[in-house]
C-alpha cells in the first residue's frame, strides 16, 4: 500500500517539517502562501527554511463578512477601503507581537520580517474583496522542467505558529506540474486583485510595538515601573486626586491605596497594618471611595461598616465627614451610629 500524501501534524509529520523538507531537497526559487490568517510569529518560524528563495509573495485574506456587516450598519454598500484594509493587516500584527511570549530569537525573527518587507525580498498583500478561506503554499523551482520543480502544500493550516506544528490539521502534498500551475495561475489572479501593504504601513508595525528601540531613559523606567508593579502604578484621579482640604497627598499613601485596592479585589480583603502615625485611617477612606466608584457611584451607592474600637469613633466620624462618605454604619461596642451625608 502506498503511502498518503496527507498529513495531520501528527507523529512529527507537521506542516513546518514538510516546509523544511521541501527547501531541503529543492532548489526553491519562488516561495508563494495564500493564508487566511498571518501571524508575525508563524513567518519567524519558517524564516530560516524560506530565506534561500528569491523571491517571496504572502497573500492574506480579511474578515470581509464583518466589513460588509459595519457598511450594512453605516446603511452603505460595502466597498474596498484601501487604508481600512491595510489598517486591520497592521493591527492584527501588531496584536500578534504584543502578545506573543518574548524571546530574543522570536524578537530578531519579527525585525527580520520588517527589514524582508522593507528590502523587497517578502511582499505581503491583503486580499479586501472576497473571503478567503483556502491555505495554500507554493514551492517553484526558477525553471520549470519535467523531473518535478516544485510542490504544493494545501489544506486547512494557517501560517501561525499553532497552524505549522501544534494544531491537528488536515493538509495534503501535492507535486503534479498540473497541479503546481493551476495553484500558481488562481494565485496570480488574486495576487492582482490584492492591495500591497505600504511601507508607511510596515513602519508602523515596528514604531507602535515593543521592537520599537528609540526610547528615550525616561521611557524605559516608565516600562520598567509597569512590568515590575504591574496596575500599582496606575492612578486614580477619582480616590486620591480630590482629597479633603487640609489633607496631603502622600506618595507612600497613594501606594498603598492602589495595593491594598488590588489586594482586596485580588483576594475579597486584606489587613492593613502599619505604626501609629502614618495614615491608616487616610488610607482605608480613599480604598473606600474608590471602591464606591468602580462599583457603580452614582447610580449605585454601596454600603460600608466601619467596626472600631471606642476611643476611635470620633475619629472616624470627622474622617468620613471630611471625605463626604455616604450610606455608611460604624459599629463600636455593640452601639451604631449611623451617618449619612450628602455625597461621597
Amino acid at each position: 500500500m502506498s503511502s498518503t500524501k496527507f498529513f495531520t501534524n501528527e507523529s512529527n509529520n507537521t506542516l513546518i517539517n514538510k516546509i523544511e523538507g521541501i527547501f531541503n531537497h529543492r532548489n526553491i526559487h519562488f516561495f508563494d502562501a495564500l493564508v487566511g490568517y498571518f501571524r508575525a510569529t508563524g513567518y519567524f518560524r519558517i524564516r530560516p527554511f524560506i530565506e534561500k528563495s528569491q523571491e517571496i509573495r504572502i497573500l492574506v485574506g480579511i474578515n470581509v463578512d464583518k466589513l460588509i456587516v459595519e457598511a450594512q450598519k453605516q446603511g452603505v454598500l460595502f466597498e474596498v477601503d484601501v487604508l481600512k484594509s491595510q489598517e486591520d493587516f497592521v493591527k492584527d500584527i501588531k496584536e500578534n507581537i504584543q502578545k506573543a511570549e518574548y524571546k530574543k530569537e522570536i524578537e530578531d525573527g519579527m525585525l527580520q520580517l520588517i527589514k524582508d518587507l522593507q528590502n523587497g525580498k517578502v511582499k505581503i498583500k491583503v486580499h479586501p474583496k472576497q473571503n478567503i478561506h483556502a491555505k495554500i503554499y507554493i514551492f517553484r523551482e526558477e525553471t520549470k522542467h519535467n523531473h518535478g520543480y516544485g510542490a504544493v502544500i494545501t489544506g486547512s493550516s494557517n501560517l501561525t505558529e499553532a497552524g505549522l506544528e501544534r494544531n491537528f490539521e488536515f493538509n495534503v502534498e501535492l507535486r503534479e506540474d498540473a497541479d503546481i500551475e493551476f495553484a500558481t495561475d488562481t494565485f496570480n489572479r488574486l495576487w492582482e486583485e490584492s492591495i500591497p501593504v505600504s511601507e508607511e504601513y510596515i513602519e508602523k508595525i515596528k514604531k507602535e510595538t515593543y521592537l520599537n528601540d528609540s526610547f528615550t531613559p525616561y521611557e524605559v523606567y516608565i516600562k520598567f515601573l509597569i512590568e515590575y508593579f504591574g496596575k500599582s502604578v496606575e492612578f486614580d484621579p477619582n480616590s486620591v486626586s480630590d482629597l479633603p482640604k487640609g489633607f496631603k497627598r502622600l506618595s507612600y499613601q497613594v501606594d498603598a491605596v492602589n495595593d491594598g485596592y488590588n489586594k482586596m479585589m485580588r483576594h475579597g480583603g486584606f489587613f492593613l497594618a502599619d505604626v501609629v502615625g502614618l495614615g491608616k485611617t487616610i488610607v482605608s477612606a480613599l480604598i473606600a471611595k474608590k471602591f464606591f466608584y468602580f462599583n457603580g457611584f452614582p447610580s449605585y451607592v454601596s454600603r460600608t461598616l466601619i467596626i472600631v474600637p471606642p476611643a476611635l469613633k470620633g475619629n472616624w466620624e470627622e474622617t468620613l465627614d471630611k471625605f463626604q462618605f455616604i450610606n455608611y454604619d460604624i459599629v463600636t461596642n455593640g452601639r451604631r451610629i449611623i451617618n449619612r451625608c450628602s455625597k461621597v
